[in-house]
């Protein structure tokens, strides 16, 4: 093995630009370059803004003194708006690169990272990657399935911690990933809840349209009742998109989405701060059962990670509803930066085979596809 690989990390979010550099599994340095909104009002759409973060970028490496021409490899927080695929450590090429340059299937900031890492690489004749990106979707046929034809349930998840915690796990437990079925739960500002069958997600909650409310996000809303307020009420669209999806969840309900605050209250005796804590809780404990189901009850353990498995009083109350389906692992945060350079590190040593975006892409039309298709995408 080499004993010098180098890695440079980025991860562009909504209002940020976080940077890493990482020799081996060591992280050296980080870096976040945060965003104004009113320096992000200038900008009409996303991708205008690649230029100007990638100027930021080369400023802050210059000022660290980063000779980027000294590393090994570029890597990049995986594009939102990429065609499904299978998890895995994937590089950058000609046909990822167009998909994030469109925004192929949303607008997101992580789509420009794949292109800044790309362009970082080139420059300096270093390969650039990406891992286990929002788009991995390693769904079985019946998981697709929604009620409606026209909504075909897709998977999007927090799969790059999922994934990697899912190793964790496993390692915990003394076997490895593709020999166990877990179920995964990344508590966040949104909430990823995942059925993982030897190592792949073979059905998860769509943090953005379903499953528990989380701090800002609304989860799973009655069908009816919404269909009869948005025809009654014709909210305007970006708007309540905002609502559903950064506006929801206990911000709707209790003002803020700071936990630290909202504990304070339940200690103080507000009750209804309590219920609606409570009621985060409960929905994330439904969805860990349903999970359990998909697994047919095979689950050899649960683990908890994001950055809400800090609190003890949700990670209590959750154990209380779920520990009887298997043990409950609690691995707090999220270290994005480092599941990232864990990632290319395997494809550097040699542990795994880096994947070409094109040769994964996977068919999500079941229905098209005939019905006794496996939905084993490796």
């Amino acid at each position: 093995m080499n004993m010098a690989l180098k890695l440079l990390i980025i991860n562009p979010g909504s209002t940020s630009t976080k940077l890493s550099v990482f020799n081996n599994h060591e992280q050296i340095w980080t870096e976040n370059i945060s965003h104004t909104a009113e320096e992000l009002v200038k900008f009409e759409k996303l991708i205008d803004q690649l230029n100007w973060r990638e100027t930021l970028i080369r400023k802050k490496l210059k000022k660290m003194h980063v000779d980027i021409a000294q590393y090994d490899a570029i890597v990049s927080r995986g594009g939102a708006g990429l065609d499904p695929i299978a998890g895995g450590t994937y590089l950058i090429d000609e046909k990822m690169l167009i998909h994030l340059y469109k925004g192929k299937n949303c607008e997101h900031a992580s789509n420009l990272g794949g292109i800044m890492a790309h362009n970082l690489a080139k420059e300096n004749k270093l390969i650039a990657f990406t891992v286990d990106p929002v788009s991995v979707d390693e769904f079985e046929p019946l998981a697709r399935l929604s009620g409606l034809p026209e909504f075909p349930r897709r998977c999007q998840s927090h799969a790059l911690n999922l994934k990697a915690i899912a190793r964790k796990s496993a390692e915990s437990l003394g076997s490895i990933v593709t020999d166990i079925n877990l179920i995964g739960v990344h508590l966040g500002g949104g909430i990823s809840i995942a059925a993982m069958k030897k190592g792949r997600i073979v059905d998860v909650n769509i943090g953005d349209q379903g499953g528990p409310y989380s701090p800002e996000r609304a989860g799973s809303l009655p069908v009816y009742d919404l269909v009869d307020y948005l025809y009654r009420q014709k909210p305007d669209e970006i708007t309540f998109k905002k609502r559903l999806v950064g506006r929801g969840g206990l911000l709707a309900y209790l003002g803020t989405s700071d936990c630290l605050k909202i504990e304070k209250r339940i200690e103080a005796g507000d009750p209804r701060a309590k219920l609606v804590y409570e009621g985060l809780i409960y929905q994330a404990g439904k969805e860990i059962g349903a999970m359990a189901s998909v697994l047919r009850g095979d689950v050899q353990a649960v683990f908890i990670t994001g950055g809400l498995a800090h609190s003890k009083y949700i990670v209590s109350g959750i154990k209380k509803m779920v520990s009887y389906i298997g043990p409950v692992l609690i691995f707090p945060g999220s270290e994005e930066m480092r599941h990232l350079a864990e990632g290319v590190l395997m494809v550097l040593e040699g542990k795994e085979e880096a994947k070409k975006y094109q040769d994964e892409i996977v068919d999500t039309d079941i229905l098209a596809a005939g019905q006794d298709r496996s939905g084993n995408y490796v």
